[in-house]
Order: structure tokens, then C-alpha cells, then sequence
């Protein structure tokens, strides 16, 4: 089947969290949750733009929509029940459909940290993985020095697999080894 035929959900619920694909107007919202984060941002993902504009940001975020739908990445937001606030993102990157297998990323806006809502979404988004786009593997690449994010990784029973030396080249600090977890469904 074509990649793009396939039936994948647009939203999922866990506990506390609605978890959706981006859609317009969240750009105001991700670009707050991106400026109350930004030292966490800057030493862990990089390539997450922190000077862009709040419609630079939209305009990225409707792109990331076209690309949930195309089924070849599926960025998620995150969302609080109880009020509606966003918390923080998420989504499956690196899809491959022969196997199929994804990568999970996420980071939590600076505002909600250590209230558990990423270990909440990452196993939200692991079983919307397995569940609703039958991955039979699902990884967790991180920093070795990430120790929140290996946490994560770690209280949800995912796997340390290996760690790549000198994996990624970062604005500030060089050369940093990359964590990799994974779980892996058998049928």
C-alpha cells in the first residue's frame, strides 16, 4: 500500500494529555513553549530553530502537518486535559514502513518539567506506534549526557542497544555520543 493510503489517527488520548497533529494556529503557543526552554532546547536538539519568528514558526508547523499526512513524519503536540495548555512535543520521526519501525522524540516546555507528562506521551506515543501504524520497532535516540531523557527511555522499559561515538557535532561542545534505545514488538 501506498505510504500515503495508510489510516493513521490525527489525535489519541492519554491520562492527562490530548496528543494531535499540529494544526493552525498552535505556531503562538510552541513558539512561548520554544522561548521558556531555550537553554534545555539549545544543549539537547539543536536543530530546533530558537530565533525563528512566531510565523516562522506556524508556517513550520503547517508544514509538519503536510508531512503527518504524507506519512512520512509524524510530529505530535501535547496538550493538558484540564485546561488545554500546551506541555510540550513529541512525535515519530525516521519512519520506515518496511519494517515499519519509528523514532520517538520529544522535549517538555520548561514551564511543566517534572510533572511527568513526557513519560506520560512517550508511552502514549509508543503504543499509538505499535497500536494504530503496527511498528515493530520503536527507538529512543538521545545524548549520553541526557540523563532526563535517558531516564524516559529507561522507566519505560525501553532497551540500551548501544551508544554511537562522536554520532553528532553540536553547536557547543563538539562531538557528543548518541544513546540508543529501543523496544521491538514480536508478532
Amino acid at each position: 500500500m501506498e505510504d500515503i493510503l495508510r489510516t493513521v489517527p490525527e489525535q489519541f488520548e492519554t491520562e492527562r494529555l490530548i496528543i494531535r497533529m499540529p494544526m493552525p494556529g498552535d505556531g503562538q503557543a510552541v513558539w512561548e513553549a520554544k522561548q521558556a526552554t531555550r537553554s534545555s532546547l539549545a544543549e539537547w536538539l539543536p536543530f530546533i530553530p530558537l530565533d525563528d519568528t512566531v510565523e516562522e514558526t506556524e508556517a513550520e508547523l503547517r508544514r509538519a502537518a503536510l508531512r503527518y499526512l504524507e506519512r512520512s513524519d509524524f510530529r505530535l503536540f501535547l496538550f493538558r486535559k484540564t485546561d488545554g495548555a500546551y506541555v510540550g512535543s513529541s512525535g515519530l520521526h525516521r519512519v520506515d514502513w518496511t519494517v515499519p519501525k519509528v523514532e520517538i522524540g520529544y522535549w517538555v516546555d520548561a514551564r511543566y518539567s517534572g510533572q511527568g507528562y513526557i513519560t506520560e506521551a512517550v508511552a502514549g506515543v509508543a503504543r499509538f506506534a505499535e497500536c494504530e501504524m503496527g511498528a515493530r520497532r520503536i527507538e529512543i535516540r538521545c545524548d549520553t549526557k541526557n540523563e532526563k531523557s535517558r531516564a524516559v527511555a529507561e522507566r519505560l522499559g525501553f532497551t540500551l542497544e548501544g551508544i554511537l561515538r562522536q554520532d553528532t557535532r553540536y553547536e557547543r561542545g563538539g562531538l557528543r555520543d548518541t544513546c540508543i534505545f529501543a523496544k521491538v514488538v514480536t508478532e
